[in-house]
């Protein structure tokens, strides 16, 4: 990542809520293809979340703490804030010294915009602000939310819109939170009632529903030249797991999420 920020534009996509299972499950019987084709050797990296929920979880990753690889470490980082001793701090992490990710960003001359999606990103209520404050440019619309059926082609608008108006020399990190996976998200299966709710199957729906809109977020990110790409989860959800219902638990289904990073060439075009 030392050689790539300051040359490349970033984007930080989390798909929030989507469970580890779910995500293999799609790659591997060929429902999610646009993702897929970017996925290294089209398959999802498991990874443990550094959250149980979307607040925890982005105060760490935005401190440059993103989801670890599921297996012994120490694991380098990307992004690591300068701190002595850190053990996964590697030649190649960019480190900054401020205390987080976005504003060692700034500080290189990025331009960072968040696109939010749940409601710790709505500005609605004073926690609703803290994230979205990280940024220098942040946007929300109930269009964006986890109420809307449209969110994700939305929230995709927006970024099309955010990157159309960048000067042509302006480095940008967009972060895009995606609230299609969080419930309500029954809304995305044919013939799923609201009665009925949420399940393991909408979930999956949902993941399909961002999958056929992601091709002109990347088509966007990459426009003006490559692009450094990270899609992950920030944490899962439980759907009756173990008697589990939900996160801000410590269940397997919550703590396991799929991870990847990638380039995107410029010019790359939305299918």
């Amino acid at each position: 990542m030392s050689g790539i920020v300051g040359s490349h534009d970033l984007l930080l996509v989390t798909l929030d809520t989507l469970r580890y299972d779910v995500a293999v499950e799609l790659a591997t019987e060929g429902r999610i293809p646009h993702l897929a084709r970017h996925l290294p050797g089209g398959v999802w990296e498991k990874r443990h979340a550094p959250g149980s929920f979307t607040y925890a979880s982005h105060q760490a990753i935005f401190a440059g703490f993103l989801p670890t690889p599921a297996g012994p470490g120490p694991h380098p980082r990307l992004f690591a804030a300068r701190f002595a001793g850190s053990e996964s701090t590697a030649s190649g992490t960019f480190v900054y010294d401020t205390p987080d990710l976005l504003s060692g960003l700034a500080e290189v001359g990025y331009r960072t915009v968040c696109i939010g999606g749940v409601g710790f990103f709505n500005r609605q209520p004073p926690l609703g602000s803290v994230l979205p404050d990280m940024f220098q440019e942040s946007h929300w619309e109930p269009e964006f939310g986890v109420a809307s059926p449209t969110s994700f082609e939305a929230q995709v608008t927006r970024a099309e819109q955010v990157v159309a108006g960048l000067p042509a020399g302006q480095r940008l990190f967009l972060f895009v939170n995606v609230s299609a996976l969080h419930q309500p998200n029954w809304f995305h299966r044919p013939g799923a009632t609201r009665e009925a709710g949420d399940s393991r199957a909408t979930h999956a729906a949902a993941l399909e529903y961002v999958d056929a809109h992601i091709g002109r977020l990347f088509a966007a990110a990459s426009s003006r030249r490559r692009c450094f790409a990270i899609v992950c989860s920030d944490h899962g959800t439980a759907y009756g797991d173990d008697g589990y219902t939900g996160h801000r638990l410590g269940h397997e289904s919550v703590w396991t999420v799929p991870y990847a990073h990638f380039f995107l060439e410029p010019g790359a075009t939305a299918p």
